[in-house]
């Protein structure tokens, strides 16, 4: 699918669904740094976790939240299209972004979407971790914060001088050389450990 840095695919006939897909990036992120404040908060003064346990599962759920983020991207954003309805769903997940990768407007799913996720992962963390999910699920969410400001900035903005400009490389091997490999957007480590980093010329 080549490219388009101009315009916005058109995903529902529905101009209200329409409406829905596309959000400014500073409303999720700002949610859900609200909400993983407010987990480690009410965790903490609620005594389910003490402040070093709240620290050590919030990290945790930062570093699950990166192989959250490299397998969806992987099996669900790029699920094979063989047939009508997968290729209709992978557009609607993710190929309209690869089409237009400059809407800055569809650089996040709807707030509505991910909180529902969000919820569906409290509760299945809760049956995992029991009373430590106020820090795995903070630390989730605030992994899926950074991921949308890291995937924002990178389409947004010009590389900077730094250690960061990898990841603006990083993504953009995935958008404009090859999109069977380098998967990870806020971090490149589980494309290390599972072999679909990119191969670059020295």
């Amino acid at each position: 699918m080549k490219p388009n840095h101009k315009g916005r695919a058109q995903l529902f006939e529905n101009p209200l669904l329409e409406k829905l897909t596309r959000t400014h990036i500073a409303l999720p992120i700002s949610i859900f740094l609200v909400i993983a404040t407010g987990l480690i908060y009410y965790g903490i003064t609620h005594s389910f976790i003490s402040i070093l346990e709240a620290f050590g599962f919030f990290l945790l759920g930062w570093f699950i939240f990166t192989l959250i983020e490299y397998l969806a991207h992987r099996y669900i954003f790029h699920m094979d299209t063989s047939t009508p309805t997968k290729a209709r769903l992978q557009y609607l997940f993710h190929g309209n972004h690869h089409e237009y990768p400059k809407d800055k407007k569809r650089l996040a799913m709807p707030p509505v979407v991910s909180i529902l996720y969000s919820s569906a992962f409290f509760f299945v963390f809760k049956l995992i971790f029991g009373q430590f999910v106020f820090g795995v699920v903070a630390g989730l969410l605030f992994g899926y914060a950074v991921y949308l400001f890291v995937h924002y900035a990178v389409h947004a903005y010009a590389p900077p001088k730094n250690f960061l400009k990898q990841l603006w490389i990083h993504h953009s091997i995935h958008h404009y050389k090859d999109p069977n490999v380098a998967y990870g957007v806020s971090s490149p480590l589980w494309d290390y450990i599972l072999g679909t980093m990119p191969k670059r010329a020295k």
